[in-house]
């Protein structure tokens, strides 16, 4: 039997390098998306009630203040509906489907990373795989009667980058995916308060 000594591969290996830092991105991006949306969504439903209220109102001075200290993408969208309130409708509503848009963007921040870490990350397993099976037969060559042990151990080696691609690109799709439908809810969280707003604001 042969040991496998990861640390020997890690040294020796350039795409497990390269995955090592891209697990390190995968984290760090997960973590940051994780604690955004769990800053934007912590009391939604109680700040949404009372802002509807504020303006049904008419107390659209307390409104803006109450969105103005509250963060998140509905907060934005009801304070540019309140600040546009006076505006022909459909001035109001394109006003507000732009900001929709630019509040989209900001929701999907390094999303883009994360799915691209998940496609390629295989890719650069595969790759450290293939340079390693090479260099194992090239190592059987030299070796002459040394017998396959030196090739299966080789090969074993060159695996690992293989898993260490999974074991990148398989958390990234996972937190990739939950993101995007975080943001697909926020979205639609955005529209419905944009069609309550018109009828709060009395929006002709």
């Amino acid at each position: 039997m042969f040991d496998v000594n990861f640390l020997e591969i890690l040294r020796a290996s350039f795409s497990l390098v390269i995955l090592l830092a891209c697990s390190v991105a995968v984290v760090a991006f997960t973590a940051e998306r994780w604690f955004f949306f769990r800053k934007i969504s912590a009391g939604t439903e109680a700040f949404i009630g009372a802002a509807l209220d504020l303006l049904e109102q008419e107390k659209f001075e307390e409104a803006l203040s109450l969105c103005r200290k509250t963060p998140g993408p509905l907060a934005a969208i009801i304070e540019t509906a309140v600040d546009n309130r006076d505006r022909p409708k459909e001035h109001f509503e394109k006003l507000i489907s732009a900001k929709r848009l630019e509040l989209r963007l900001f929701l999907e921040k390094n999303l883009g990373i994360l799915g691209t870490l998940g496609n390629t990350a295989p890719f650069i397993g595969l790759f450290g795989t293939v340079i390693g099976i090479i260099k194992a037969f090239q190592d059987l060559a030299h070796s002459g009667s040394a017998g396959p042990s030196v090739v299966a151990a080789g090969i074993a080696e060159a695996l690992v980058a293989t898993a260490g691609g999974l074991a990148v690109a398989i958390p990234a799709v996972i937190s990739y995916n939950y993101f995007l439908r975080k943001v697909k809810n926020t979205v639609v969280a955005m529209e419905t308060a944009q069609t309550r707003l018109t009828v709060s604001l009395k929006i002709l």
